[in-house]
């Protein structure tokens, strides 16, 4: 076999190199199977031959998470108190605290987790004032003063995005581009047609183009906006924490909050005891745990999958690229280097980032497939694309008429604020609710108070509230089915299945040395089924969204306790 060098590594090429390769990645796939982790470090438990002379599969980590480094913050240890307690520390409630505490607010900032260790950590951050679920749709459901307000408030998050990155010096790799969308497979040009007129009511700068003027993607019929974003998340992320904690502001990390009670005497209070009081709480945790229901009947969980792979610079254009499949596929590209990546030298090198094959949270079992078809499609639009080296999956909460839900939490004291409701606009859509809830929190006037208000209904989201909410109530029927397996034998190193033992639903997942961990299979929220996601390694409830790991703990509401002890 011939081999050259490629970025730091050694790369065999030639015919037989093709042949090589294809048949590691089936022994590959199937050395990681026999121990019982397709997504995880490949081999924990299983020694054999191809561990040694194999490539690893794709990381099952988000490229964010491999380039940048985690911030260190103590848990709370005491009883404190704060104008503000912020409770998420994503890009919502970092945002929220960072503004505060410019306007001279003191703030605390707790978190079950690291910062930046929540959703942000596996978007895709894309920074656009298109709306994903379309100009068409905003027009529709929230009217024409409506739809330019979405585009004018994500406009301005883009700003503001830029803004703090300039004034405290955070090398996030923020840059300005353009966006397009393009046709999907079967769909008709009137569908661009449609959303170029919807996108000029709103306001949104844009152009319809015969062929996007880019590298190393043929577009085909498309609309461009000019001045979209993109930056590298968990670095934005690490800036805003040092700018908060210059400003007096507190983080503590590992730290749950299990309840916020507002009022006079607001406080919230954690699962180790302790109390933070607070004049106003800021519930940031991409599902509130504070709502049983209110909320949650108007959003949904949906997961979605990303790939990244490896690209030579300047072989395809940077651009923020999305098409019009339902589900949709939304792409971008990264600059990085190779020794960011692991390699040997400081060589430039472009990740592109394609993410889609979305889906009802915990209501599907083809994750291997779902990457694979991202694979093909990725290829067969952009063909400069290499080697994958990332595989990840984050859940998107998808509201009833597409935009968040930002400001007063419905039935609740009235200095109880919550931030939820990304709707595959998660960067914005945090930093709109850091620049809002600030305004309500000092009291000041901002034109975005009733778009995004908690407790409004709109009549024309009334379809997808019956269509959500059946499907919710579907789900119970998994109180009355078998389990995923029959016996604990069926299941593998490193992975979980839900089975039914002593008429009772289990979650039992298997370690990479071969111990089971069993789980109620209950989620405490409102007692739907939790499933196994593979492709995270969590228990993921169908219903509302909540998530543990692996042993059964939270990190992502609604739930605000572990799953129950089997």
């Amino acid at each position: 076999m011939l081999y050259r060098t490629v970025s730091g590594r050694r790369k065999a090429i030639g015919p037989a190199a093709q042949a090589f390769r294809q048949g590691n990645r089936l022994a590959n796939t199937a050395c990681q199977k026999a121990a019982g982790s397709v997504f995880g470090p490949p081999c924990p438990a299983v020694r054999c031959f191809f561990c040694f002379v194999l490539p690893q599969m794709p990381k099952s980590t988000s490229l964010w998470i491999d380039t940048a480094h985690q911030p260190q913050t103590a848990p709370l240890d005491r009883d404190v108190s704060a104008d503000v307690c912020v409770v998420g520390a994503g890009i919502s409630g970092l945002t929220t605290a960072y503004l505060l505490a410019r306007d001279g607010r003191s703030v605390v900032v707790i978190d079950a987790g690291k910062v930046g260790n929540g959703q942000t950590a596996v978007t895709t951050a894309h920074l656009s004032a298109v709306i994903d679920d379309t100009f068409k749709e905003m027009l529709r459901l929230h009217g024409p003063d409506g739809a330019r307000l979405a585009h004018e408030s994500h406009a301005s998050a883009i700003d503001r995005i830029e803004m703090i990155c300039h004034e405290e010096h955070i090398d996030c790799r923020f840059e300005r581009l353009d966006g397009y969308l393009f046709l999907g497979k079967k769909e008709k040009e009137s569908t661009l047609d449609e959303e170029l007129e919807a996108a000029r009511a709103a306001g949104a700068d844009v152009m319809r183009l015969p062929q996007a003027p880019v590298t190393g993607f043929a577009s085909g019929p498309c609309l461009r906006f000019p001045r979209q974003g993109q930056f590298h998340p968990l670095r934005y992320l690490n800036g805003l924490a040092d700018a908060i904690t210059r400003r007096g502001g507190r983080i503590f990390s590992d730290t749950r909050a299990v309840e916020a009670v507002g009022g006079e005497r607001a406080c919230v209070k954690t699962s180790a005891g302790l109390a933070v009081h607070a004049g106003a709480i800021v519930v940031a945790t991409n599902s509130p745990f504070n709502d049983l229901v209110a909320i949650h009947t108007k959003q949904a969980p949906y997961h979605t999958y990303v790939i990244g792979a490896r690209v030579k610079p300047g072989t395809i254009s940077h651009a923020l690229y999305w098409d019009t499949e339902d589900p949709y596929h939304y792409v971008r590209l990264q600059r990085t280097t190779n020794q960011e990546l692991g390699g040997d030298n400081s060589e430039a090198v472009d990740i592109l980032i394609v993410g889609g094959e979305d889906h009802k949270a915990a209501q599907a079992d083809d994750i291997e497939e779902r990457f694979g078809r991202l694979e093909s499609w990725m290829r067969e639009r952009f063909p400069a694309a290499g080697e994958v080296e990332f595989r990840w999956s984050g859940q998107v909460m998808e509201t009833v008429d597409g935009l968040g839900y930002i400001g007063r939490n419905p039935l609740d004291a009235d200095n109880v604020y919550v931030a939820t409701g990304d709707s595959g606009m998660g960067m914005t859509h945090g930093t709109i609710a850091g620049m809002l809830l600030t305004d309500l929190i000092m009291r000041r006037q901002n034109p975005w108070t009733e778009l995004y208000d908690p407790g409004r209904v709109r009549t024309g989201a009334a379809v997808e509230w019956v269509k959500e909410n059946i499907n919710v109530a579907l789900q119970y029927k998994d109180w009355l089915t078998g389990g995923d397996v029959k016996s604990v034998d069926q299941i593998t190193p490193n992975s979980g299945a839900v089975m039914v033992e002593s008429g009772r639903k289990i979650a039992v997942y298997r370690d990479e040395r071969g111990s089971l961990h069993r789980r109620s299979a209950v989620c405490p929220h409102l007692g739907c089924i939790v499933g196994w996601n593979p492709a995270a390694a969590t228990w993921d409830c169908p219903c509302h969204g909540s998530r543990f790991d692996k042993f059964g703990a939270v990190f992502n509401g609604p739930s605000s306790k572990d799953l129950d002890p089997a």
